[in-house]
């Protein structure tokens, strides 16, 4: 008679031992499926704030030590829209690389300041109002600055020290009135 209970521990054995796989097999894809979504949450973290960063540093290069600031006197230009009847007011200030750097910057203020009234004219109050067009214009102001300085584009990390140095580092508004 003891033959009969182990035939019968035998036969309860198995699906026992299927409802542990299928219970494991279950678990994995399961964690496997958060990993894969917790995975995407976080690469789309990534992406959105390499996206924000792109936008919110594109007229500024990376400090090579204290700022000194030029401001200009404020220039008021006529706009783009219909009518001519639209002006605006910029008040703008360089951002340099160094205290030494004005001096060079100043032989060239009427150059630059010409090139920036030349680029504000081109734009609309339309474009002008939106943050993003400020943005633009900054950039636009930094390159052709840079231009006329002695460098067609403000200078990378990898950039060697040297005379060709852009000291430009920035565009920075400190008023905007749009008319």
């Amino acid at each position: 008679m003891p033959a009969k209970p182990e035939a019968a521990d035998d036969v309860a054995a198995p699906p026992k031992s299927k409802k542990m796989l299928l219970i494991v097999v279950l678990a994995l894809v399961v964690l496997g499926l958060a990993a894969g979504a917790g995975w995407m949450v976080l690469s789309k973290k990534r992406a959105s704030a390499d996206d924000e960063e792109a936008v919110s540093e594109p007229v500024r290069e990376a400090p090579r030590g204290p700022p000194t600031y030029l401001p200009l006197e404020n220039m008021v230009v006529n706009l783009a829209d219909a009518g001519g009847e639209k002006v605006a007011q910029v008040g703008v200030t360089l951002e340099l690389a160094d205290s030494k750097a004005p001096e060079k910057v100043k032989a060239y203020l009427p150059a630059i300041r010409n090139g920036i009234l030349l680029l504000v004219s081109q734009r609309t109050a339309e474009e002008l109002l939106q943050r993003e067009g400020k943005e633009k214009l900054a950039a636009n102001i930094l390159t052709d600055a840079s231009r006329h300085v002695g460098s067609e584009a403000p200078q990378g990390k990898a950039a060697d020290a040297g005379a060709g140095e852009n000291p430009i580092r920035g565009v920075l508004f400190s008023s905007f009135i749009v008319q």
